[in-house]
């Protein structure tokens, strides 16, 4: 079809020149003025888009837009351009095996822009869209994903550019993709670990079981504060200051008690025993003053206390408080316990110890 749009254009330009031409002028010709017009009309579209489109463009409420038309600005005219440069050289018939190679590589080039193109777009869709909401969580999974994303797309329309470039020129890609997919099988094997990390990590991402800051315990016992989420690895900060790295599968695959979810606040019992013969009235009057004097203890719910049990050796009491962060809970509880020795003997109240009677029979 290409080569008989070309001999009618060639055709015509013999004609208007009254014969004067010969067919290779006449192709050189039609070749010379294909080009021209092609740049004049990808200097035309390139007016329409930076006038019109771009300019509706600044009018959103967003630069997602603005950024990708920037980035096509550029390449559609080198398109429109090249589109001419390479029906001009179909037009010179008579040196079609040297103009094919031509051709091919500006064919190569266009693949080469629209496949850098479609990377630079990614980035913009990557950070502008994604990151965007990424960065109203409280974790630097974001900062790892978002790299991710857009190598995994590199790669890709990488493989796709070096796939289109070689059918370009005529060349057979199924080898190619045969090979990919066995290097694809033996990086996956060779990586599985890693994958089974960084899947992990992308997991507890989008299920958030957890965010920077909170308080957990993890399944094995270990009890701390949540400090980096990373696309590997989480850390935890224990509460005697020691860093605890556990992989993401681990932790995608594990039971997790989170002491900030749903809510950071939290109660905590204090289990207190006093002598037989205390006034129960005043144990619970005194243990209630201690737990409403202290700052950390919330108003709302009120502290409370149960006499719980009839020990062995002593009238036993739970105190129950209200922490508004789980963070609070040991200073809570060492105000606690200091407000309840110093109001005890301040009542007169003794906490008794385990004593024990030995009889011995004389004989």
């Amino acid at each position: 079809m290409l080569f008989s749009i070309t001999e009618t254009i060639n055709q015509q330009v013999i004609s208007l020149s009254g014969g004067y031409l010969t067919p290779f002028e006449a192709e050189i010709v039609s070749a010379f003025t294909i080009l021209i017009l092609s740049v004049i009309l990808g200097k035309i579209v390139d007016f329409v888009f930076e006038k019109i489109f771009m300019q509706l463009a600044k009018n959103t409420t967003t630069d997602v837009d603005d950024k990708i038309l920037a980035v096509l600005k550029a390449p559609i005219f080198l398109t429109v351009s090249l589109l001419g440069l390479i029906l001009s050289l179909s037009m010179i018939t008579a040196l079609q095996g040297a103009m094919s190679i031509f051709i091919n590589i500006i064919k190569s080039v266009l693949i080469i822009i629209w496949v850098v193109t479609a990377a630079k777009i990614s980035k913009v869709l990557i950070y502008g869209v994604l990151g965007k909401l990424a960065a109203k969580t409280e974790t630097t999974l974001d900062d790892e994903l978002m790299p991710l994303f857009e190598n995994i797309t590199k790669i890709v329309l990488y493989f796709i550019d070096l796939a289109m470039i070689l059918k370009a020129w005529n060349i057979d890609v199924t080898p190619l993709l045969a090979s990919a997919g066995i290097v694809g099988i033996a990086v996956a094997f060779a990586a599985q670990n890693t994958i089974a990390h960084i899947f992990g990590g992308i997991s507890v991402y989008f299920d958030k079981p957890f965010k920077v800051g909170d308080r957990i315990q993890l399944e094995s016992g270990e009890l701390g504060d949540v400090i980096d989420v990373g696309i590997r690895s989480t850390r935890i900060q224990t509460l005697d200051e020691t860093m605890i790295v556990i992989p993401n599968d681990k932790i995608a695959n594990s039971k997790i008690i989170n002491f900030n979810a749903p809510s950071p606040r939290m109660n905590v019992k204090i289990n207190v025993g006093v002598s037989y013969g205390s006034d129960v009235a005043k144990v619970k009057k005194t243990l209630l003053k201690v737990a409403k004097e202290i700052p950390e203890a919330l108003k709302d719910p009120e502290p409370q206390v149960f006499f719980t049990e009839h020990g062995d050796y002593s009238l036993k009491f739970v105190l129950i408080t209200w922490i508004s962060n789980p963070i609070q809970k040991g200073v809570l509880i060492d105000k606690v316990n200091e407000g309840i020795d110093r109001e005890f003997k301040k009542a007169g109240i003794h906490i008794p110890f385990p004593t024990q009677t030995i009889y011995m029979e004389k004989k």
